[in-house]
């Protein structure tokens, strides 16, 4: 099991999404225009094909306080954080901190995605990693940890992450 988690609204729900159509058996790898999504209320439970089928939970961002109900049938984290959102910095990091600390999730793997590059107000991740002290997290965590820039919208980074996943494939931890 994947979990999904970050804030509302930084792109949770497209980026799974744009995942699905990447690996769905049409062939098709455009992307196209970006579905309809919705704030997700609780949680969604998505499939993907990547070598094997593997489950991402999507947590909705305001599901936060209850996340760690969630932690103990997880293999692998996904976080993401809105780069266009300098207002939201501070509380993502608090959540990312906080879920790097869980005993639960001491030896999952981790990917922190810099989510919305494609916006004319994003912050680079030269800039993110700064606010975010990435390099300190890194080396104070227990967990392997990758950072990827995305664009859910416009599909950039997404190959990273299906490369991360089948990675986490491999792991036999």
């Amino acid at each position: 099991m994947y979990l999904l988690l970050g804030a509302s609204g930084v792109g949770k729900t497209l980026l799974v999404k744009r995942l699905q159509k990447l690996c769905s058996k049409d062939g098709s790898r455009e992307l196209g225009e970006p579905p309809p999504t919705l704030p997700t209320v609780g949680t969604n439970l998505t499939d993907l094909l990547i070598q094997k089928k593997i489950t991402i939970r999507e947590l909705g961002g305001c599901m936060g306080p209850i996340w760690p109900s969630y932690y103990g049938d997880c293999s692998s984290v996904l976080f993401m954080i809105d780069a266009a959102n300098p207002t939201q910095i501070s509380s993502s990091c608090v959540q990312l901190l906080s879920l790097l600390s869980a005993e639960q999730l001491a030896s999952a793997s981790v990917l922190i995605l810099f989510n919305k590059i494609d916006l004319p107000c994003y912050m680079s991740l030269v800039e993110m990693k700064s606010l975010f002290r990435i390099q300190d997290i890194i080396s104070c965590a227990n967990q392997p940890i990758t950072v990827v820039e995305t664009s859910a919208r416009d599909g950039t980074g997404l190959p990273d992450v299906l490369q991360w996943l089948r990675s986490t494939l491999k792991d036999p931890s």
